[in-house]
């Protein structure tokens, strides 16, 4: 009897050591923390692509990595409390989508990895001090967007177009960078633009249908507050048969007519694989900031057909080869 006891007793031990030793596992997963302004379909695509990305190195959340996501909700005073929640549960590596979020990161912390998820002007947003040579914890990917080419096929669908309008967020950065780069495109190929700019979604219905008065087709910079609104925008657009040329593939999902789009999901498995190299060991300092401004060519046929539009030649078969038809 005693010997059974003795047994039961050993097995016990070893039982609370074996979940004692996989407790100790679990939480020795380092951490990779992800912060979010908001919710949409092309932020959303860039946090499917990271955890792609991670996977394809050989990291897959809940096995050995940990990853814990904030979303801020789209509203920007939440970000500092998220960004330093991660710096606190001592993340290995931490992510931004959008300026704001990757901005947030790095006000919080000096040591640890900041890595943007798509970010239009790292430079200009003062996150890097240069592509090459970013010089501090912070390196990722920029959303160059394709705004030549972008314009280009505006007006390729609309080969008599008098004016186009411009229409972004005054207070996102990324969408103000690439504004700024459609506006100086547009003397090079002989475009007049007309500018409007939002501060809030609530002003997107009144400021689109003024603009929409006054233009042929709206173009739209990837832009996180509209990319969350494009049904008002696309509901003013409609009623007064014009298109849209927005700058992301979600947004063309959205009622868009067509675009050069960048790939929100390939940028965001681009730096899940930078995330990945510095879990191994590699150092932000010795990295540069991976430039993505290689667009594929993303159609709306319904939208197309809706307006009663042309599709210029060649493009329906460049979308099924290099992009996507959306019917």
């Amino acid at each position: 009897m005693k010997r059974i006891i003795a047994i039961i007793i050993t097995l016990v031990i070893d039982l609370g050591g074996y979940l004692g030793f996989s407790r100790s596992q679990q939480n020795r997963r380092p951490v990779v923390g992800v912060l979010a302004m908001m919710h949409h379909p092309a932020l959303d695509q860039i946090y499917k692509g990271f955890v792609a990305g991670l996977a394809a190195e050989g990291y897959h959340n809940g096995k050995n990595i940990k990853i814990e996501y904030q979303n801020a909700n789209g509203d920007q005073s939440n970000l500092n409390q998220m960004a330093n929640k991660l710096i606190n549960d001592h993340a290995k590596v931490v992510m931004g989508i959008t300026t704001p979020a990757a901005q947030s990161l790095a006000n919080a912390t000096k040591s640890t990895p900041v890595l943007m998820g798509g970010i239009g002007d790292p430079v200009g947003s003062q996150l890097v001090k240069s592509m090459k040579h970013p010089g501090s914890n912070v390196i990722g990917v920029q959303s160059d967007n394709p705004v030549r080419q972008q314009l280009a096929l505006a007006k390729r669908f609309l080969p008599h177009t008098k004016q186009l309008g411009l229409i972004y967020t005054s207070s996102d950065p990324s969408a103000e960078h690439q504004a700024k780069q459609m506006e100086a495109a547009t003397k090079q190929l002989n475009i007049k633009l007309r500018v409007a700019t939002i501060a809030n979604s609530n002003d997107l219905n009144q400021v689109s249908q003024s603009l929409l008065s006054h233009v042929d087709g709206v173009m739209v910079p990837c832009d996180n507050t509209i990319a969350g609104s494009m049904k008002v925008l696309v509901k003013n657009a409609d009623a007064v048969n014009k298109p849209v040329f927005p700058g992301a593939d979600t947004m063309v999902k959205d009622g868009g007519v067509a675009s050069i789009s960048l790939d929100q999901y390939g940028m965001g498995k681009a730096t899940g694989k930078m995330a990945a190299q510095i879990l191994k060991g590699k150092r932000p300092r010795d990295m540069a900031v991976d430039d993505s401004h290689h667009g594929k060519p993303v159609l709306n046929l319904k939208q197309v057909h809706k307006l009663g539009l042309k599709v210029p030649a060649g493009f329906i078969k460049d979308a099924q080869q290099y992009g996507q038809v959306i019917k």
